[in-house]
């Protein structure tokens, strides 16, 4: 999958200062599973090293302001803004990774101030916004909030969700095809948002008899909201009961007790959710359930990455 990142955060030496800020967990982590598409409209816009900049809050308008002289650099930074944008959407992108704290980059969190000086509020940078705005229902998130466990797994997740989908697309797929994606994806989507997973549902039903074409169309953009959606622990819990549902008439009295506590442990967040889906995957496996086996909440993404192994990846 393509990855569109910020260029300091891959070791290239873009910031205003002839820095970088190499993120490791990017470069080598998601790196044995993505091809990365590096952007900096600062550095198109005003070349490196450069004097900083900042963004103004002027009656409700955002400026960008070179700290070195006061000079006005918006329109310039727009520019150069849109030429990347341009330029990275012919990239087939299945999500982006910007620099927090940014004037151009910040996701939510480049400080805006008043022409006082005084920081006045958080925002979105320049190429956030356009990003924001060009691709409304892609997985975007800052290198600063990937530190939060949470944050990363949900982001991690969208990401592979995203790029399947993507490749189903692609791929032309049939009804068939389409109601086995479903079907693979059920209990994710369940995890995500039990209102969506409903609507999904009733999309592969075709009790309106859409046009395929339509209904997929319809589909695409219901489970892409669906995936942007944060995972909760009550949620999670309800996906393992379900599942452990499935070994009822199979699994001893003791059998249940162990996982049904394992489950409960989770929600109390004594030990990770890896622990009981690794518990309900040897179930599956010992028993053949199929229809488990299959399920993409099981390993939405490479167990190398063992995001799921912290107690502080649920909330």
């Amino acid at each position: 999958m393509n990855i569109a990142v910020s260029a300091c955060l891959l070791g290239e030496k873009v910031r205003f200062d002839g820095g970088h800020k190499h993120d490791r967990f990017v470069t080598d982590e998601l790196g044995k599973y993505a091809s990365f598409v590096p952007f900096c409209p600062e550095a198109i816009a005003f070349g490196t090293p450069r004097p900083s900049i900042k963004l103004v809050n002027r009656d409700d308008n955002i400026a960008v302001v070179s700290n070195k002289d006061g000079s006005n650099l918006t329109q310039k930074l727009l520019d150069k803004s849109y030429e990347e944008i341009h330029r990275i959407a012919d990239e087939k992108l299945d999500g982006i990774i910007f620099k927090s704290r940014s004037p151009s980059c910040g996701f939510g969190s480049a400080k805006a101030y008043l022409d006082n000086g005084f920081a006045d509020s958080k925002t979105d940078g320049v190429f956030v916004s356009i990003c924001r705005e060009k691709f409304p229902l892609l997985p975007m998130e800052e290198e600063g909030r990937l530190q939060d466990a949470w944050l990363r797994e949900n982001f991690v997740m969208q990401l592979f969700a995203y790029d399947s989908i993507e490749k189903l697309k692609e791929s032309r797929p049939s009804m068939k095809e389409l109601v086995d994606f479903h079907t693979r994806n059920k209990f994710l989507l369940q995890a995500k948002d039990e209102k969506l997973y409903r609507v999904l549902g009733n999309i592969v039903g075709n009790h309106e008899n859409l046009s395929f074409d339509e209904l997929f169309a319809n589909y695409e953009h219901n489970f892409k909201v669906a995936i942007s959606q944060k995972s909760s622990i009550k949620r999670n819990r309800n996906v393992l009961e379900h599942m452990a549902g499935f070994f009822k008439n199979e699994l001893s009295s003791v059998e249940k007790e162990s996982l049904h506590e394992q489950i409960d442990d989770y929600a109390k967040k004594i030990v990770p959710i890896i622990t009981p889906l690794s518990t309900i995957k040897l179930y599956a496996k010992k028993y053949n359930t199929s229809y488990l086996l299959a399920q993409t909440f099981l390993e939405p993404y490479p167990k190398e990455l063992a995001l799921r192994s912290s107690l502080l990846s649920s909330k």
